[in-house]
């Protein structure tokens, strides 16, 4: 039987309250479980009050087994009971791909008006360069 510690939500309609439990993989995530572990109140703004748990009983059913979720493993990390390695996700700051296309094509517009600010300036340099024509002489 593979056992996860994870969550089970007992709250009402927007007010999140979880139970930290360890059930079956198969049972439903609001269903059937094994035991109660601990509690995570969302809602709390005291951060040291908001996650309960029973590091005793974590500790024993890891020793036999049970794998905790990511979320639970977070909690479990900052109560000093089990280690969650960082993630590392290089490509989380690029540009997605519609934006990336934008960019270029901004470059792109960018560098022809200097192109052609550059083309207008040469232009003003040679006919001021150039002597001034004169104008015939009326009589």
């Amino acid at each position: 039987m593979s056992l996860k510690i994870r969550l089970a939500r007992a709250g009402s309609k927007k007010r999140p309250y979880y139970h930290i439990v360890v059930a079956d993989v198969r049972a439903p995530r609001d269903g059937r479980f094994i035991e109660k572990l601990g509690s995570w109140n969302a809602t709390l703004a005291n951060k040291e009050e908001r996650v309960v748990v029973n590091a005793e009983r974590i500790q024993y059913w890891i020793g036999h087994g049970a794998q905790p979720t990511d979320r639970v493993l977070r909690f479990l990390d900052q109560a000093g009971i089990a280690k969650r390695e960082a993630g590392n996700n290089p490509t989380k700051g690029v540009p997605g791909k519609k934006a990336q296309e934008r960019l270029a094509m901004a470059k792109q517009a960018e560098e022809e008006a200097a192109a052609k600010a550059a083309e207008a300036a040469e232009a003003a340099a040679a006919a001021a360069a150039a002597p001034a024509e004169e104008a015939p002489a009326a009589e």
